[in-house]
């Protein structure tokens, strides 16, 4: 019987938290929960403590996407599996979790994630991209599929996924400083090491977001930094650019059969993406400065 850590990295949860402790504390039943909290100013860890969780404080300088979830790790040191929920990510069902930890029965599973499902206010846009990269189909990847899914094989998700703590630590842990992606860097590292991935699509959270395209243009900047500082990924597996095109194609499909008169707004975003993407593939030759107004995260750089 494998024990099990939840770690969620909190920032002035508001409203939202009431529920979101409402739904995640029957599903965690039996686990160490640790709120991993970046000083928030409202009742945030009030409302945790109240709940009976563990609170580690660290200072907003500190919070970094990969640092953040290494320190969770050693932390929860007595722990065989840590698993890592957004504040923003509703658990669907009292078994989520328990579904999601099932999948580590398969002792050559190194991290898991689950499904996640569109929020009720999910534009068609938004309830596409959920759809699109959370199936209704789990399966279970390794370095012998990095040829037919590329990159997509190390895809795992910093909002519900779940790692094998001790393997995620002797395969490098999650990177100490990067701008997005720890997920999958952490992928990457535990399947360079013979570890497989798996998706459980039993288990599902509600998630999603409506991203305006000044947002979109900002995440998918973003994106090509990760890319453009972690080259050894594409090297190795492949360009994203494939998965995009098959994106493109399963979006314009969705819209036109369910919300047709979106699909000018869907043209502009790719195109936003794009370029954002392309500009920050190439952001060494840009000055901080103006990293810092395109990016979605200005406090990585400094």
């Amino acid at each position: 019987m494998n024990s099990v850590g939840l770690c969620v990295p909190t920032l002035n949860a508001g409203a939202f938290w009431h529920e979101w402790i409402a739904r995640a504390t029957p599903a965690a039943t039996g686990f160490r929960v640790l709120i991993l909290d970046s000083s928030s100013d409202d009742e945030t860890v009030a409302i945790a403590q109240q709940a009976g969780f563990e609170i580690l404080h660290i200072s907003r300088q500190e919070f970094n996407h990969g640092g953040t979830r290494q320190l969770a790790l050693h932390y929860l040191s007595d722990c065989d599996i840590v698993l890592f929920l957004t504040q923003d990510a509703l658990v669907a069902t009292p078994d989520s979790l328990a579904e999601l930890i099932s999948v580590f029965e398969d002792p050559v599973v190194g991290a898991a994630f689950g499904r996640q499902l569109p929020h009720q206010d999910a534009t068609a846009i938004a309830t596409h991209a959920r759809l699109f990269n959370y199936p209704s189909t789990s399966r279970v990847v390794s370095q012998a599929d990095i040829p037919r899914l590329g990159i997509k094989t190390a895809f795992l998700s910093n909002s519900f996924a779940a790692y094998r703590r001790q393997a995620l630590i002797d395969a490098g842990g999650f990177p100490d400083n990067v701008i997005l992606s720890e997920d999958m860097m952490a992928g990457a590292r535990l399947l360079e090491h013979g570890w497989k991935l798996a998706y459980n699509a039993e288990a599902c959270v509600y998630h999603s977001h409506n991203y305006s395209i000044r947002a979109e243009f900002k995440r998918y900047f973003d994106i090509g930094v990760f890319h453009a500082q972690e080259a050894w990924l594409t090297k190795w597996m492949g360009s994203a650019e494939g998965e995009g095109m098959r994106f493109i194609r399963s979006e314009a499909s969705y819209l036109l059969r369910h919300a047709p008169l979106t699909l000018p707004s869907a043209l502009l975003r790719t195109f936003v993406k794009y370029l954002g993407y392309r500009l920050g593939r190439y952001e060494k030759q840009l000055p901080t400065r103006l990293k810092k107004k395109l990016s979605m995260y200005p406090q990585f750089w400094g």
